[in-house]
């Protein structure tokens, strides 16, 4: 028996609704993924621009701390035994500390941030156990042998390593260790940490 054309057409044009409702379907659930992840991708550019706008604020902060240890140590060296709570500087670190503690930040300075984002604060710790000379026996810093070498050897040119104690090529730097944070809107917070030897 032979079916006629008109039943098979029936059939074909039933077939295709469904077809194009389920393509349907999954083009509006793929489009509605993409706009969310277009979404995501303006929020995380957004806050990586915001983060790094904050770092470059809260350097200020650095750098006015090295310039005036830079400024004390080739004026009066001295000075830099003793805490300077004016210029954010404690001549000691405790160790037990970290960033995140009050305590950290206690003999700070605060400026303000150029661009009116906040207020930077920064302080500057010697690396020294205690607040007397960094020469004194009774005190105990991390300090470097200046290095006069060429190429970046420990050792110069055609001298040798045999030696019965430490021959320095001057005086040893002492570290200091200089930290600044900014706490913006909305609960961001940038810290940033630089170490000078002097």
């Amino acid at each position: 028996m032979r079916i006629s054309r008109p039943t098979l057409r029936r059939r074909a044009a039933g077939l295709a609704l469904p077809v194009v409702l389920i393509i349907l379907a999954v083009m509006l659930v793929s489009s509605i993924y993409l706009m969310k992840s277009i979404h995501s991708t303006t929020l995380t550019t957004g806050n990586l621009a915001y983060d790094a706008t904050l770092s470059q604020s809260v350097d200020l902060g650095l750098h006015t701390g090295f310039d005036w240890l830079k400024a004390t140590a080739a004026t009066s060296k001295t000075t830099l035994d003793t805490d300077s709570a004016a210029n954010g500087y404690v001549a000691l670190l405790d160790t037990t500390q970290t960033p995140r503690d009050d305590e950290f930040w206690d003999g700070s300075k605060t400026i303000a941030a150029p661009d009116g984002s906040g207020n930077i604060e920064y302080v500057i710790h010697r690396l020294c156990l205690a607040r007397k000379p960094a020469g004194d026996a009774k005190n105990q810093c991390v300090q470097t042998a200046a290095n006069t070498a060429l190429l970046g050897t420990a050792v110069g040119l055609g001298t040798s390593l045999a030696s019965d104690s430490p021959s320095y090529a001057g005086s040893p730097q002492v570290h200091y260790v200089i930290t600044a944070r900014l706490r913006g809107a909305k609960g961001a917070s940038v810290t940033n940490q630089m170490i000078v030897l002097i």
